[in-house]
């Protein structure tokens, strides 16, 4: 009898003569690209560092594409939107103690956003590893450790032979879901020594699937069917398993409205008579969940934005889908279903029965009626014109990447993501600066295709560098700067909580002189001029920056 393992292992004549012979002057750095390249990489994000070279240097015998930013922070934002929007595992080059650590901030977000991430770090030579203290350059005590509580796992690699199979065993990691951010790292040694072994070729590192219970299924499908008002939530799981037609086929066939969470935008159209949007700090959209006798919960732990500040108390039964297992039930009871989100609502759609229309559009309605009144009455007409007008100008399946700023906040809420997986912003884990290298790497993903960076004067300070990025690669990225002067959501929280703001006055440069002298056009804008401005920039190949000087206000979220 053969196996089909027998099949797999046993070369061809031509692969033993090539594996037997393999090109002179290759290192344990060309393993490493050899892996990613047979693994199907085809991008590579990063900065060089001493210990690293090893890496870089094979970079040049590769047809790997390498992209690199001038801060490791930034080249792990631009790693994660890459992974966010190609769903594939995004490789991260990176040296050894400090470059690696500057990654932290960025792989702190993948694992909040489920963003797949391979992070490949340089580590001191192999004599100098054990916790001793050998007085190398970059040396960490236990560099292992400052990644072992972000990340989804840690690969470790000591001799070459391991290095294939290392990056192959994070590969399959990175993309089992939960999505997220990986770690390996190899010593200077290992990657500068010449290596006899063959070259790398193509690797099975498939992940694994996370299926739903069938048993579990049922009971949630026989929930739903019997639901007087059934509701659901769609998070970002949504829209990183590709299952928004699912949710839509699922969401008809209840009749059940659904909100999508900030991470979740785009997962559920927007003017669908069943869409509820995102107005999740409103206090009439948390007064309809709770209200919901089922509510099915789709790639959303329900944490503190999702939850409205931690107020929603539902009354009804949840049904919670999850790929992370430790977000099951985490924050209410619920019946946890730990599965990939496609497949479990697949598993829903082949038992759940039609249920009849009683009157649940017109129940939205009444809902998002509400809203506006309540958000009318606040008199943020600017707020919203921009938003508008932001909307206006990008193309419909071009992706928009915003940072921590006011505009973003009123977007998480108030913007229409016309398309799955077009709308990302930095509110897994809240740091600044992720709007534009994030927005480079998406265009690194997909060029020819517009991309829009959207952030606050402040949240800009940290990217600046990254300007020769977008020109050194000419990335079709526009880059829009709010200025109002400061960080202006931090001067409204302190205002409001202490009678006046600390610290967020912020002195900052001419920023359309700045990118000038970085050869990427700029122009300074109005209100009454962005919709015009920024469509021009958007349509027009290569970076450009549009800065609007402009001092806006949140609206007032409701929890109680």
């Amino acid at each position: 009898m053969t196996h089909d393992h027998d099949l797999v292992l046993r070369p061809t004549a031509a692969q033993t003569e090539a594996a037997l012979n393999p090109p002179a002057g290759r290192n344990g750095g060309d393993l490493v690209v050899e892996t990613l390249a047979g693994l199907g990489a085809t991008t590579v994000f990063g900065l060089p560092g001493q210990h690293a070279l090893g890496m870089f240097d094979a970079l040049r015998r590769s047809d790997l594409r390498y992209v690199g930013l001038r801060v490791e922070n930034n080249a792990g934002f631009a790693a994660d939107a890459y992974g966010r929007i190609t769903g594939e595992a995004a490789p991260l080059l990176l040296s050894t103690g400090p470059g690696a650590l500057m990654s932290l901030a960025a792989l702190q977000e993948a694992a909040a956003a489920s963003a797949p991430v391979l992070a490949i770090g340089s580590q001191v030579p192999a004599a100098g590893l054990g916790g001793g203290r050998h007085g190398y350059l970059h040396e960490l005590r236990d560099q292992q450790a400052s990644f072992r509580d972000i990340v989804k796992s840690v690969h470790t690699v000591r001799t070459q032979s391991q290095i294939p199979s290392a990056i192959a065993a994070a590969w399959q990691s990175a993309l089992t879901a939960p999505h997220g951010p990986v770690w390996v790292e190899i010593p200077q040694d290992v990657l500068l020594a010449e290596t006899t072994l063959p070259v790398v070729t193509a690797l099975d590192a498939t992940p694994d699937e996370v299926v739903p219970r069938p048993e579990l299924t049922a009971v949630a499908a026989q929930l739903l069917a019997n639901a007087e008002r059934p509701a659901i939530i769609a998070g970002g799981g949504v829209v990183r398993a590709d299952a928004s037609g699912k949710l839509l086929a699922l969401a008809e066939r209840l009749n059940a409205p659904v909100v999508t969470t900030f991470g979740g935008k785009g997962a559920f159209p927007w003017k669908h008579p069943l869409s509820l949007q995102s107005w999740l700090e409103d206090r009439h959209t948390t007064d309809f969940l709770e209200d919901a006798d089922v509510l099915l919960v789709v790639g959303s732990g329900l944490g503190e934005l999702s939850s409205n500040y931690h107020t929603f108390a539902p009354r009804g039964r949840v049904i919670q889908i999850e790929a992370d297992a430790g977000k099951l039930e985490s924050n209410h009871p619920a019946l946890g279903i730990h599965a990939d989100a496609r497949l479990a609502l697949t598993a829903l759609l082949e038992t759940v029965p039609p249920r009849p229309d009683r009157g649940d559009a017109e129940r939205v309605r009444t809902v998002l009626a509400a809203v506006r009144e309540r958000i009318d009455a606040q008199r943020l007409t600017l707020e919203q014109q921009l938003l508008a007008d932001v909307r206006a100008a990008l193309p419909d399946d071009a992706p928009s990447f915003w940072d921590m700023t006011i505009l973003a906040y009123w977007a998480w809420s108030a913007f229409d993501a016309r398309r799955p997986n077009t709308m990302h912003s930095a509110q897994g884990a809240g740091g600044l600066g992720y709007g534009f290298p994030a927005a480079l790497g998406a265009a690194a993903a997909e060029p020819g295709r517009p991309v829009l960076a959207v952030s606050g004067d402040g949240g800009a300070m940290y990217s600046l560098a990254e300007l020769a990025t977008a020109r050194q690669y000419g990335l079709d990225v526009t880059w829009l700067i709010v200025d109002d002067g400061g960080y202006g959501i931090l001067r409204e929280y302190m205002t409001d909580a202490f009678g006046e703001a600390t610290g967020t006055e912020l002195a900052r440069p001419d920023f359309t002189a700045l990118a000038e002298s970085f050869g990427v056009p700029a122009v300074r804008t109005s209100p009454d001029a962005l919709r015009e401005d920024l469509t021009k920039a958007l349509n027009t190949p290569g970076p450009s920056v549009v800065v609007l000087p402009a001092v806006l206000r949140m609206f007032a979220p409701t929890h109680l």
